[in-house]
């Protein structure tokens, strides 16, 4: 009688767990990379076109000046100055149709913090901070994107670099964290 391998010597067991491991591999690729491309949105908002022609970050996200969430545009905001302009566009077409059904505009948000992160606009505003610190170059972007590498650790070191006397508050757990 042949003395049997121990279950780990066996090929098909060494397959299976390679197999295991490139799935689980594959699915962890997969979700950072999908975490990191823009959503779809119901209407494609060229923000390098509206920045170029003077548009402030605030005029269609007043939010940020007073709270914690940025807020987006609302149709009527939209349509407040494309109902001037006279171009035809599918994108125009669909704001319009967003209006004459007087529907909300479904944004999908694109910097979305995770449930146990509690974020504010507000103090980042009045501290003199530039969106483009955040968010990125939105000149330069057709469409807004997540920015790769917003992490605490991200946020620590902005903290540290930006506000070195009042790290040891800034770096405490329960500012962004409650």
């Amino acid at each position: 009688m042949k003395n049997p391998k121990a279950l780990w010597q066996r090929p098909v067991f060494r397959i299976g767990i390679a197999v295991v491991f490139l799935i689980i591999l594959g699915g962890a690729a997969g979700g950072i990379y999908f975490t990191q491309l823009p959503p779809e949105q119901p209407i494609q908002f060229p923000h390098n076109v509206h920045v170029g022609l003077g548009a402030q970050c605030l005029y269609c996200h007043p939010g940020a000046v007073s709270g914690p969430v940025a807020g987006l545009p609302s149709q009527s905001k939209c349509w407040g100055c494309h109902q001037q302009i006279k171009k035809q566009s599918p994108e125009l077409e669909k704001l319009a149709g967003f209006v004459s059904r007087r529907e909300p505009i479904p944004w999908v948000p694109v910097a979305i913090q995770p449930d146990f992160v509690h974020f504010n606009h507000a103090p980042h505003i009045a501290a003199g901070l530039n969106c483009e610190s955040c968010h990125g170059n939105l000149a330069a972007m057709t469409v807004a994107e997540p920015q790769k590498g917003q992490n605490m650790g991200w946020c620590l070191n902005c903290h540290q670099k930006m506000a070195p006397e009042n790290f040891t508050r800034l770096s405490d757990c329960s500012i962004c964290h409650y």
